[in-house]
């Protein structure tokens, strides 16, 4: 395979990341008002106020000088499928296209693998049968070591296939998921664990498992921890747009504070209605493909 995927880790440098603007994902008041109960919305999303809010990320993204690429609206996806980041899985053999844990979404892959297929990326293959795994339970530390968080959307089925897809040299060290909220919820191992930079992260201990906090410190991977706080106010939902560059949601400004203390600059987005609403961050509304 020729496809450069760059640096295989969460915080390098953005250099090609696909989206799925309000426009293709929300696309109306009707849709809106059909959906947003049944995926678990905390409350119904303003249309109006949610392009506006979105039409920020699109420009900061921008800003990176990254090649940002638009995913199209497609028969069969959900408001949900502005949240990008969970539906596909970028491999050094190429991308994979997961099996959802949440129903719903389980269109997502094949539409956005078809699309960026499409462009250019190779396709590794797909999770099936009883695989699930969704992206948000990922977290690429380098090149060889994958972190896998496993729970109510992705399980060791899943994690044993995506194995043989992203090839025998990459280890796959997995890590237990506390029940918290239950089923319904989006809790992922990303909900906890946010790397921005190789030896800096943004994390909330209370729920990590232990090997997993071990396991960090013993990368050499010092903590930015987010106060019980701003936990539920997705302080630890960050994307790392570059080293040590961090995009988060406003109204966490502790963590805001605790993170410039540690040497990061941090843009923050309003994210009522894009984030808050369904529960998904700077993180899950970005899949990036290829980092520095």
């Amino acid at each position: 395979m020729s496809f450069d995927f760059g640096a295989f880790n969460n915080w390098g440098s953005l250099r090609k990341v696909a989206i799925r603007d309000v426009d293709q994902a929300f696309i109306s008041d009707a849709k809106i008002d059909a959906e947003w109960r049944d995926l678990n919305f905390h409350s119904r999303p303003d249309l109006a106020n949610a392009r506006k809010e979105y039409k920020v990320v699109e420009d900061i993204l921008a800003a990176t000088g990254a090649e940002v690429i638009k995913l199209p609206a497609a028969p069969g996806l959900t408001l949900d499928s502005i949240y990008t980041h969970d539906a596909l899985i970028v491999t050094p053999r190429g991308l994979v296209k997961p099996r959802m844990g949440k129903p719903q979404r389980r269109q997502e892959s094949e539409v956005n693998g078809g699309a960026l297929e499409s462009l250019g990326f190779p396709v590794a293959g797909e999770i099936t049968g009883e695989g699930k795994v969704e992206g948000g339970d990922l977290v690429w530390i380098d090149r060889y070591t994958l972190l896998a968080g496993v729970g109510y959307r992705t399980n060791l089925e899943g994690l044993r296939q995506l194995g043989e897809l992203a090839g025998s040299d990459v280890e796959i060290l997995w890590f237990d998921m506390p029940h918290y909220k239950g089923r319904s919820d989006v809790f992922h191992l990303m909900s906890c664990l946010s790397p921005l930079d190789h030896d800096l992260a943004v994390v909330y201990p209370p729920l990590m498992a232990a090997r997993q906090v071990e396991f960090l410190e013993s990368r050499g991977i010092k903590f930015v921890e987010v106060p019980a706080e701003e936990f539920d106010t997705m302080g630890c939902n960050v994307l790392a747009l570059g080293p040590r560059h961090a995009l988060m949601v406003e109204g966490n400004p502790e963590t805001e504070r605790r993170m410039k203390a540690a040497g990061v600059k941090v843009d923050v987005i309003k994210g009522y209605d894009i984030c808050r609403k369904g529960e998904g961050g700077p993180t899950c509304m970005t899949r990036p493909l290829v980092r520095g």
